[in-house]
């Protein structure tokens, strides 16, 4: 499966087959919240928030694929993200793109 942010793939007829997307709501926990407290004194890096979003962001990803490969296609072009806080400690992060298969 191709992953591409942009609205094509070079050299490339395609078949447009739909919207795809994947979603996951996320929440930290306890260790990490505690440690980003005390970072918040100090500045830098919340290392397990970054962490914690980078999975996120897999996760999406992986549901958004599967339903592409349900479709058929070959890849998924013009990808975008998009994240949101849904409550206090946890927050929604949405993968979505259009389904392609390459003729």
């Amino acid at each position: 499966m191709q992953y591409l942010n942009i609205d094509h793939i070079p050299g490339k007829e395609i078949e447009v087959l739909g919207l795809v997307k994947g979603t996951v709501v996320q929440s930290k926990n306890i260790g990490r919240d505690f440690m980003a407290g005390m970072k918040t004194l100090v500045g830098g890096e919340i290392k397990g928030y970054t962490e914690m979003l980078t999975e996120a962001r897999e996760i999406a990803i992986d549901r958004m694929r599967t339903e592409a490969e349900a479709l058929g296609a070959d890849a998924i072009i013009n990808i975008r993200f998009s994240s949101s806080s849904l409550m206090q400690g946890a927050a929604e992060i949405l993968a979505y793109g259009t389904a392609v298969k390459i003729k």
